[in-house]
């Protein structure tokens, strides 16, 4: 008699939309997801996509770190975090889990969640790395100067009565210009990249296959499904 892992029987579910996603209709079916997920009537989920060019401020965001308020459309959100830039050629994933099939520690979902990131960008051999007290994944660019760093991953999760929404976004070929009309999840001292940015000829099919198999290495297997719009 075969024992199945908690991961056989409630699989991930794996979406990809192909069109930029307006942010009001995909904050609502990201919510609206979660809490079929909480009725346990559908399944946990990653849902990747684009949005068209804008700002979101999430919950510590500070007024003065809104540099140009009329270039973008702003949006509030639930996250954690500050301000970020979302836009086309960036690859955006929500993530809808079932915490409680996770033990509740939200910590070491985040360190998960870094991880994943670090392991899809190594598929590209490029070295992402955590640093205390600056969320999301950095790398190196030494040819820029002696300790310039550069953020090509943001992360920023919400959790609610035991389901995450939110999650993370990887730069692949978005226009780094559109980040100086904020200062990007508060810091100053330190620029934005990508894959193109870092020379690499990478679309976003190409992250997508990456950030899949980094998944599954991390947090288990996946089935693809529909997105939710």
């Amino acid at each position: 008699m075969s024992h199945q892992s908690d991961a056989e029987r409630h699989p991930i579910g794996w979406a990809i939309s192909d069109a930029p996603v307006p942010f009001p209709e995909a904050l609502a079916a990201m919510n609206a997801r979660a809490d079929a997920i909480r009725r346990n009537e559908a399944s946990q989920l990653v849902w990747l996509l684009e949005h068209p060019a804008l700002y979101t401020a999430g919950t510590s965001a500070r007024a003065e770190d809104l540099l140009e308020p009329n270039r973008f459309p702003v949006f509030e959100t639930g996250r954690g975090g500050q301000f970020t830039y979302h836009g086309p050629g960036q690859r955006v994933a929500y993530i809808m889990l079932d915490m409680k099939r996770r033990g509740g520690d939200v910590r070491a979902l985040v360190a998960d969640l870094e991880r994943w990131v670090i392991e899809a960008l190594a598929n590209f051999n490029v070295k992402g790395e955590r640093r205390e007290g600056r969320v999301g994944i950095w790398v190196k660019r030494p040819q820029l100067g002696a300790t310039r760093e550069d953020k090509i991953a943001a992360i920023g999760l919400r959790v609610s009565r035991w389901v995450t929404t939110h999650g993370i976004s990887l730069n692949v070929d978005p226009e780094l210009s559109h980040y100086s009309g904020i200062v990007p999840c508060g810091i100053q001292e330190h620029g934005v990249t990508s894959l193109t940015d870092l020379g690499l000829p990478v679309t976003l099919a190409d992250a997508d296959v990456a950030l899949r198999i980094a998944f599954e290495k991390v947090f288990g297997p996946v089935v693809p499904c529909a997105p939710p719009i």
